[in-house]
């Protein structure tokens, strides 16, 4: 039996489909908000206004404040600052992940309401009770912050969704995919056999696994032709909803093990991978953690699929391979640190971690 186990099932309330943001004024009485402060992007804010009018022209007072970009410690409480200095009593963040993850954070050290607008479906930001952490100069932090409140809402329009760059949407496809790849080793232990909560979470996953490879090319596609089918309703709506439900119902035992923690390594200490997305660096790392599983064949499986989508399969094809051996070693030890690696079922140590990344690099380029 688990008595450790965080169940943090989602938002208060979801909606995905067009025309719900028109429900935010009626859900801002629920929350008796008054004096709001909408933190939002550039690019994504222009594009959401119009679908916001009937928020902006509420009898409340409403601050904006366009966020910088990164979800750094300095950002984070900068926007508390306003928080507090404005006695705001509720927050609206319009925009990406990072931004989501900037207002989840800002709230946490407040103890303010929050509700989400995603302009895009690039990961599972929204819905996760997680921030991760960067420096103000967009390089990995190395570490995330957890907490124990969620939005009280997250609510968007897939018109407004598919209006987003493609490449952001295939970034989100490949961090999804990295929830069944991250969890399968952990949660088909006979420990989790009788557990109700990871296995929700398991079949959480395999949804995240089996929707992805059957319909993200035809997503992808519709995308492109600003069709909103019922693909890319349903691949947009895992990417941010159905990835994050795989944490919240599972806790760390499904959240991310391996993928993730080399995409903190490479970001903290490869600055030439900042130009590629978080869900792009996510998908070299899940053939990472297949290589220190030495699940080679999955790996075969999976190239026709990631070549299809552009996605990166080795560090060699991302340009920063070889490397100095001070990186190498600097990247391993990060790894090596994060609590997450250890609950796999494998031998973790440096030397582990290191032959998978090297035998990695061997194989997708023999």
């Amino acid at each position: 039996m688990l008595t450790d186990l965080n169940v943090k099932g989602g938002p208060q309330f979801y909606r995905y489909s067009e025309g719900s943001i028109g429900l935010i004024p009626e859900l801002l009485q629920e929350h008796a908000a008054s004096r709001l402060l909408i933190v939002h992007g550039v690019i994504s804010w222009e594009k959401a206004k119009p679908y916001l009018t009937n928020v902006m022209k509420l009898d409340k007072e409403i601050i904006y404040e366009q966020y910088n970009g990164e979800c750094s410690y300095n950002e984070c409480h900068r926007i508390a600052e306003i928080i507090k200095k404005n006695k705001i009593d509720f927050v609206i963040g319009v925009g990406g992940g990072k931004l989501s993850d900037t207002v989840l954070y800002a709230c946490h050290l407040t103890n303010t309401q929050f509700g989400l607008i995603p302009t895009l479906a690039s990961n599972c930001a929204p819905w996760a009770p997680l921030s991760v952490m960067y420096h103000d100069n967009g390089l990995a932090e190395g570490k995330s912050e957890h907490v124990k409140r969620q939005a009280a809402f997250l609510i968007t329009d897939p018109a407004l969704v598919i209006d987003s760059p493609v490449n952001y949407f295939i970034a989100g496809i490949a961090d999804t995919l990295a929830k069944w790849y991250e969890s399968d080793l952990i949660l088909e232990q006979e420990t989790f056999n009788d557990e109700p909560f990871p296995q929700m979470a398991r079949f959480a996953a395999r949804m995240c696994k089996e929707k992805v490879l059957a319909e993200s090319e035809k997503a992808i596609a519709d995308m492109r032709a600003k069709t909103i089918s019922a693909e890319f309703i349903h691949i947009s709506e895992i990417i941010f909803s159905i990835a994050g439900l795989v944490g919240g119902l599972g806790d760390k035992y499904a959240r991310n093990t391996a993928a993730h923690a080399i995409h903190d390594a490479i970001s903290a200490y490869l600055p030439e991978v900042h130009d590629y997305l978080h869900g792009e660096k996510v998908a070299y790392g899940i053939f990472y953690q297949l290589a220190l599983e030495k699940k080679w064949s999955t790996i075969d499986e999976l190239i026709p699929f990631y070549e299809a989508l552009n996605l990166p399969k080795s560090l060699t094809e991302m340009g920063v391979y070889p490397m100095s051996e001070i990186k190498l070693i600097n990247i391993v030890q990060l790894i090596d640190s994060k609590q997450k690696v250890h609950l796999l079922p494998l031998q973790i140590n440096e030397e582990s971690l290191t032959t998978a990344l090297i035998d990695l690099e061997k194989y997708m380029t023999k």
